[in-house]
């Protein structure tokens, strides 16, 4: 299943802060029985762009999905500017690594 929506992109306040986009909770909480260690693996698209990823827990009980350089280049998105992101869950394999 496909989950799709609409943020802006943001900055971690710290040395080195990374950038990236709020999940939903509406859509992030139903998949929480999926996570391991509170990450929940998927595949992410904006644009052209797509990558495996998770969705991160923020630490208080919503999670993020950060945005690669690669990903914010390729793309051409900045800080603030609202963007189209979707994602899909995809499975672990049996050896504990992310397929």
């Amino acid at each position: 299943m496909i989950n799709s929506f609409a943020a802006a992109v943001k900055l971690f306040e710290r040395e080195n802060g990374c950038r990236y986009v709020s999940v939903p909770t509406a859509l992030s909480q139903p998949l929480e029985h999926l996570a391991d260690r509170g990450l929940i693996a998927v595949t992410a698209t904006v644009g052209g762009s797509s990558w495996r990823t998770s969705l991160l827990p923020m630490g208080d009980g919503t999670h993020f999905i950060a945005m690669p350089a690669k990903v914010r280049a390729r793309e051409k998105l900045t800080l603030c500017v609202e963007i189209d992101v979707s994602f899909e869950t995809r499975e672990r394999s049996s050896n504990g690594f992310q397929t």
